[in-house]
């Protein structure tokens, strides 16, 4: 064997030691945590409060600064009503009333997220399980919300580890 085979197949291990080590790495961070969850409500809402309902809005929906977008992790507001004023996931569902929506299991989460912030202005609600939109598969998922502008819940919701 000559030389150019020995470190052909040396750096090739070195090259798959280092893809499955960044691999782990990359899983180990998949999830957003609940600290992170709950750390971007708190500045989504302080925006609310800051620049107002319609740019806090836009900034949820499109995050042209990755603020309120972060892996699974991103910004969700409902009004009392049921009725979606922002997605960072999925933008058309923006206008649209998901107050009767229930997880695969039957749980009506977005009115018990309501029915808990109404109660207590901010919290944990969950488990439920959600289409996690990095796997395109359900999850468990659990969700920090505030209460935003008037009668809103600002959310973010974190996947429950497997």
């Amino acid at each position: 064997m000559g030389t150019a085979g020995f470190f052909g197949r040396r750096r090739g291990a070195t090259w798959g030691l280092a893809l499955l080590l960044a691999a782990g790495g990359a899983g180990a961070a998949e999830h957003g945590s609940e600290r992170e969850a709950q750390e971007m409500v708190k500045k989504a809402v302080a925006l609310v409060h800051a620049a107002g309902t319609e740019a806090a809005y836009r900034s949820f929906n499109e995050h042209p600064d990755g603020a309120f977008k972060d892996r699974d992790l991103y910004v969700f507001v409902y009004d009392f009503g049921g009725t979606c004023l922002a997605q960072g996931a999925n933008a058309r569902m923006v206008g649209k009333n998901l107050l009767a929506i229930r997880d695969v299991d039957g749980k009506p989460f977005i009115q018990g997220m309501i029915d808990m912030v109404k109660a207590s202005s901010k919290g944990w609600y969950g488990p439920y399980k959600f289409t996690n939109p990095n796997s395109q598969g359900y999850e468990l998922k659990k969700s920090y919300c505030e209460r935003g502008a008037g009668d809103t819940m600002v959310c973010v919701g974190t996947y429950l580890a497997k």
